[in-house]
């Protein structure tokens, strides 16, 4: 391509950018216009400094492990268009060194005394449970902001995202160094949100796609042959199971603490009345979280000292931190029966969620809900 065409390339990817930006200055308020700069800023960071993965392969200076890992991505791709259905068009065809950690970092939040998810609006996907910043600066300095107001806030770093066939994707820094298995399941997991995504509902959403990225890692090391890493794989997504079912009892005891209820589509909702004194409801908190880290020292002894979930410990717990697990698992059980149902077929599987992505947010979680309590035949 001659310097002409990627400039005009670069200027209509710029263009598009710009245009969104002006969408959300006629709408937005001036706080609001300042966090999508931020995000159309970062994103065009990483559309600058793209590089097909097919030149890096070829040019000597790559390091031999990254070449490896663009390769494996590669068949990853493959696999993923002709065994998984999934839309891979021109994703995942170049790479990006972002020189950070994590690509986004996630700001969640919920009221000090409530499992509800504070949410905020977005422009063509609705209300989300989390806001995301390009810079972990800029994501703790909001978040910060947010916690002055009384609010259990959680700030975390994320890996990989999906910009829902707005762009191409590329592969990151962020997440190529991962395990055989691990960077199978984040791109089936990303490519999934390409296939199916309902407007304004998180837990829908990742539920969904990680039904979507941890069957797609098992067929593509049972087509691999790869025997030892699925074993070990499998083990991963037991201890994972594990801890997740320690963190929804965790969230059930303090729903009850703080007298949460469920709303018409099953989403936790604050009481109206607190059932009891803040003090007294920030002593029961305690207790509650104590009780999860001594029951969290106890599953760990049970893996023979597995230190795998530490770091998640690592910090000071609440109610914020919790809801992170329940986005991507609450609904898992409901999705991983409906892949059953469909006789494990992933198309038939795709037009069943495509399906209730169309119905009404109380009408599709009450319909998961009532499948994952459906007794298996």
């Amino acid at each position: 391509m001659n310097r002409f065409a990627k400039f005009v390339r670069r200027r209509k990817t710029l263009l598009l950018l710009l245009s969104l930006a002006l969408i959300v200055a006629a709408v937005s308020g001036c706080q609001t216009i300042g966090f999508y700069s931020q995000a159309i800023r970062g994103q065009y960071q990483i559309f600058a400094h793209q590089q097909l993965i097919d030149k890096l392969i070829a040019d000597p200076q790559t390091p031999e492990k990254l070449r490896e890992q663009l390769r494996l991505v590669q068949q990853l791709r493959a696999f993923a268009k002709d065994e998984l259905k999934l839309p891979v068009d021109g994703h995942y065809r170049k790479y990006v060194d972002v020189h950070r950690p994590y690509v986004v970092w996630n700001v969640q939040a919920t009221p000090q005394f409530s499992l509800q998810p504070r949410t905020w609006w977005y422009p063509m996907v609705g209300s989300l449970e989390y806001r995301g910043y390009f810079s972990e600066k800029g994501a703790r300095k909001y978040g910060a902001r947010i916690a002055k107001k009384g609010d259990d806030v959680y700030v975390d770093g994320v890996e990989a995202y999906s910009t829902l066939g707005w762009f191409k994707d590329p592969i990151l820094n962020t997440f190529i160094d991962r395990s055989e298995p691990e960077l199978a399941e984040v791109l089936f997991h990303e490519l999934g949100h390409q296939r199916v995504f309902a407007r304004g509902d998180t837990d829908f959403n990742e539920a969904y796609a990680t039904t979507v990225g941890q069957e797609g890692a098992r067929r593509w090391l049972r087509a691999s042959g790869k025997t030892n890493l699925m074993e070990k794989y499998e083990t991963v997504l037991r201890r994972n199971d594990e801890f997740v079912h320690l963190i929804m009892s965790t969230r059930e005891q303090l729903e009850k603490v703080y007298g949460d209820t469920l709303d018409k589509d099953g989403k936790v909702k604050a009481a109206k009345t607190p059932p009891l004194p803040p003090e007294q409801l920030r002593e029961a908190k305690q207790r509650v979280f104590a009780e999860l880290r001594s029951n969290y020292e106890k599953l760990k002894a049970s893996w023979g000292g597995y230190k795998g979930y530490d770091e998640w410990f690592a910090r000071e717990l609440n109610n914020a931190q919790l809801n992170t697990i329940a986005n991507y698992y609450d609904f898992l059980p409901a999705f991983q029966r409906l892949l059953e149902m469909n006789d494990n077929n992933m198309e038939k599987f795709y037009v069943e969620v495509e399906r209730l992505s169309k119905m009404d947010k109380d009408q599709r979680h009450q319909w998961l809900r009532n499948l994952a309590k459906t007794p298996q035949k």
